[in-house]
């Protein structure tokens, strides 16, 4: 079966400071995302959409996607906050992008096959790439891979995070989108909008976004995404998020979404003061011969 790997790239968050989807890190600077994409080809992978943002498409292909594109097939999609569904107009308040499921959305007409969805911030290990394959061997679900959350925390400040709900059989229920998440006194702490706060055992599991979908069920999105519109137009920094579509999926169309595990190293790039222990682990990884010095020599 032919795979997409489909790139979460276009947006820059505020608390990194910059494009951190262009930052190069440690052997021959890398962007984190190179690495992912390494791993994906390995893993039987058969071709890369970034989704970016227009105003850095030159820069985009210049520092990444054309030395990619020698090695796997890369397309392009961009996601524009004005970019919505028939009828719909975006408002002169909106302050942020529509969230994760819209930009998948956005790269709708250059997905050929079922994919995988990533965060271009986000290293997954390749262990994950190949528990997708393998899966995908005998399986035609949508799925998600987990991992726990104490191994994807910031030492600095507060992360968001989908918390997975199993019920007693180990099904998955839900994902709830969980935000300011932290490390306080030994305990992992999520802070609530009241200003009161709850703990999170080290166990539980959450979503990373690295997600499976069947190419047919952009389709059925699509819907849910014009649904949200309906109801959140004018709301100015409300966002699509992953995890709710998949709950959807589970709740009101009965389909069972498996709960992949991997056991991959998770790390990640939230934030500056994130850098210098993703660098560390990257060169670890070089060091034991997992990756060459330069991916695409």
């Amino acid at each position: 079966m032919a795979l997409n790997l489909v790139v979460l790239a276009a947006w820059m968050w505020s608390r990194y400071w910059w494009l951190k989807q262009l930052d190069k890190f440690w052997s021959w600077w890398h962007a984190l995302m190179e690495y992912s994409v390494y791993d994906a080809k390995l893993a039987w992978f058969e071709k890369v959409v970034f989704v970016i943002r227009k105003s850095f498409e030159e820069e985009f292909k210049e520092k990444i996607g054309n030395k990619i594109a020698w090695f796997i097939p890369v397309s392009y999609a961009f996601q524009d906050m004005k970019d919505l569904p028939e009828w719909f107009v975006c408002p002169e308040t909106r302050e942020k992008p529509w969230g994760t499921w819209h930009a998948v959305l956005s790269a709708k007409g250059v997905i050929d096959w079922p994919f995988a969805v990533i965060n271009a911030d986000d290293f997954y290990g390749r262990e994950s790439y190949e528990v997708i394959a393998n899966f995908l061997k005998n399986n035609d679900q949508n799925a998600i891979v987990w991992y726990t959350i104490s191994e994807v925390l910031s030492e600095f400040w507060t992360v968001s995070r989908g918390m997975c709900e199993l019920d007693n059989d180990g099904n998955l229920v839900a994902i709830h989108e969980t935000k300011k998440i932290y490390k306080k006194d030994g305990k992992i702490l999520a802070d609530r909008d009241d200003w009161t706060s709850f703990e999170i055992n080290f166990n539980e599991l959450c979503s990373m976004n690295m997600m499976w979908f069947r190419k047919s069920s952009l389709d059925f999105y699509e819907r849910y995404f014009k649904e949200f519109l309906e109801k959140n137009i004018n709301e100015p920094k409300v966002e699509f998020y992953m995890p709710e579509v998949v709950t959807r999926l589970i709740n009101e169309e009965g389909e069972h979404v498996p709960v992949l595990p991997t056991k991959a190293q998770w790390f990640g790039v939230t934030y500056q003061e994130d850098k210098e222990a993703t660098n560390r682990s990257i060169d670890a990884l070089i060091e034991s011969w997992k990756y060459p010095k330069n991916l695409w020599e």
